[in-house]
């Protein structure tokens, strides 16, 4: 059996944690009402990312993990949402990779968002990067 650091590209930490994680439901208003009524999750984010388009994120309590709870055809995509430091050079890393299908041309950067980008894995499994902030204890 072949170990992973001997086949590829060397490897270089890019995943630092698993943000959320996307759930498909038919009807936000009663998913929500579901998880935090009856599951007793937490609401992180109800918010309108732009006209029409509703993202719901719940999180059970002591956990940073998220669950968000998206329609199925939402244009957001229903995907695992992962943290990275650098997202340019994930990107940039990720391009290279045989089999991985990049879903944006380049990182995309909006106000009040970290950078981040979508992409799919050789599987076809959908994942997001979303580049964490970096902290004064991060920088030595």
């Amino acid at each position: 059996m072949t170990s992973p650091s001997s086949r590829g590209p060397p490897t270089m930490t890019m995943t630092t944690t698993v943000i959320s994680v996307a759930l498909p439901v038919a009807d936000q208003d009663a998913a929500l009402a579901f998880y935090t009524g009856v599951l007793g999750c937490e609401l992180r984010h109800d918010v309108e990312v732009w006209p029409g388009v509703r993202m719901v994120e719940v999180v059970p309590p002591g956990s940073r993990v998220g669950l968000v709870l998206l329609p199925p055809d939402s244009p957001l995509p229903m995907a695992v949402r992962l943290g990275t430091s650098d997202a340019d050079a994930a990107y940039e890393r990720l391009a290279g990779t045989e089999g991985v299908v990049l879903h944006n041309e380049e990182v995309l950067r909006w106000d009040d968002v970290p950078p981040m980008f979508h992409f799919s894995d050789p599987d076809g499994n959908h994942l997001v990067y979303l580049e964490e902030p970096t902290t004064p204890d991060d920088d030595g």
